[in-house]
């Protein structure tokens, strides 16, 4: 990399895009980019660190430039045909991204769910202990310019991740998800069984998943989770409106006990990924304990919110399986209240494909209400309906409108949690403003 030359992103709010600009401005590199005019909350950081930010336009593009190109737009887009036109290095987001890594010791989070909140965890963990570099699928990043470690979450869509070829790997989970890409659920275990073979070092995977135990790569699987075979193990579970408390058992003998602020089953999962990768590296174990007890959370992750008397969550849950995460957490943190769920669905074929789960994984809610389906870039409509899934549901309710969302007025004082990919924000904050309203005119 030249610290000479100008990197300008092309879709620089996407999620991965804001945050390894982040990184590349932190170390020195001179970084701008392009986008829509409409506000995302990745811009926010982006804005404070003064990134030039310009409206999509193929004037943008100038001589000496190196481009980097987020994987939503086509060659045909005009910045980038504009690039070509000019004879300029051009790299995609996840190419980039892989070269880089290797300057590193490097860590890749994947997996079906729960990428975003590990890598959250594990940066939070690392840069507390050593110089860590970091790019989370949050929009956050963070670039030391001695870094000896760089943590970064890894993507399977459209087999995104096989650019990285890191020392270490975290694996969550496999699960069918992006039906508009991958065939089946066999497809999507190809896909991280090829990944799993380019790790240089080793593999932390949560062996409670049937399919993650299938795993074989050429370097070391280290298991963790709640059952026994696992090599990490969580014990003496105690759940609480605080958090969670374990003990860790590493290949039988004790290790130590542990408390996470965060709720939900899943989030020991997670934590135990962030201590058995620590104990590979010889980290100091009462340093881990301090950074795990520590963590703030990831955005749009269980973002909770007060207004009036009723809490307001606001989460990325956007597969059955993150579905009931969420719920889990929720109950166990709000143990005497109703907890409401408002769920906007992401993409026509996700929907369709998964509508049995959603169903089930709603009903765990105490009442469902449901916005209509977002409608993506790749997907603008579906042989299915927002009427169809709530049909699924028995706790559901109605469906509610951004124009109408006085439904949810009845469940003042209660736990409302707002679920989904898209733009499911516009309706939380709606209802932030009716909720307030009322609340005046009482």
């Amino acid at each position: 990399m030249n610290r000479d030359t100008l990197y300008h992103f092309v879709g620089i709010k996407g999620s991965g895009m804001s945050a390894l600009a982040l990184i590349l401005h932190d170390k020195g590199y001179t970084v701008q980019g392009s986008d829509i005019k409409k506000y995302f909350f990745t811009q926010k950081n982006l804005e404070e660190a003064e990134i030039p930010m310009y409206l999509f336009d193929k004037d943008n593009i100038k001589e000496g430039m190196t481009i980097i190109a987020g994987n939503a737009f086509p060659d045909s887009h005009e910045e980038i045909a504009r690039a070509k036109e000019l004879g300029l290095p051009i790299k995609r987001y996840h190419d980039f991204l892989g070269e880089f890594s290797n300057n590193y010791k490097s860590i890749a989070i994947t997996g079906s769910h729960g990428k975003t909140s590990t890598t959250g965890l594990l940066a939070h963990v690392l840069s507390g202990i050593k110089e860590t570099s970091y790019l989370i699928g949050d929009g956050t990043g963070s670039g030391e310019r001695e870094a000896e470690y760089f943590v970064l979450e890894a993507c399977e869509y459209r087999r995104h991740f096989l650019a990285y070829e890191t020392d270490y790997a975290i694996i969550t989970n496999i699960d069918f998800d992006h039906p508009d890409y991958f065939e089946s659920i066999e497809d999507v275990e190809d896909a991280f069984l090829e990944f799993s073979q380019q790790i240089k070092k080793a593999i932390f995977a949560c062996g409670d998943d049937e399919r993650l135990q299938k795993l074989h790569a050429n370097v070391p699987i280290v298991y963790y989770g709640f059952d026994e075979y696992n090599d990490f193990r969580a014990k003496t579970i105690e759940r609480s409106t605080h958090g969670s408390s374990f003990d860790v058992y590493v290949r039988g003998d004790f290790y130590s006990r542990f408390t996470i602020p965060s709720f939900g089953k899943h989030n020991i999962q997670n934590a135990l990924s962030n201590i058995a990768f620590a104990h590979y590296e010889g980290l100091d174990r009462e340093k881990v304990k301090e950074r795990l007890l520590s963590f703030k959370g990831v955005k749009r992750r269980f973002t909770e919110k007060k207004v009036m008397n009723t809490v307001i969550i606001d989460d990325y849950a956007h597969h059955p399986a993150e579905i009931k995460a969420t719920l889990d957490a929720a109950h166990q943190k709000y143990p005497d209240k109703e907890i409401v769920a408002v769920f906007q669905p992401h993409t026509f074929s996700r929907t369709i494909a998964l509508m049995d789960e959603f169903g089930e994984a709603l009903d765990l809610a105490d009442a469902v209400y449901l916005c209509d389906i977002f409608t993506s870039a790749r997907e603008q409509d579906g042989a299915v309906t927002i009427q169809d899934l709530l049909e699924k549901t028995e706790k559901g309710k109605e469906l509610i409108s951004i124009e109408d969302m006085s439904p949810l007025l009845k469940h003042k004082n209660e736990v409302v949690i707002f679920m989904g990919a898209g733009d499911v924000e516009k309706f939380e904050h709606a209802f932030e403003r009716i909720l307030s309203q009322s609340e005046a005119i009482n």
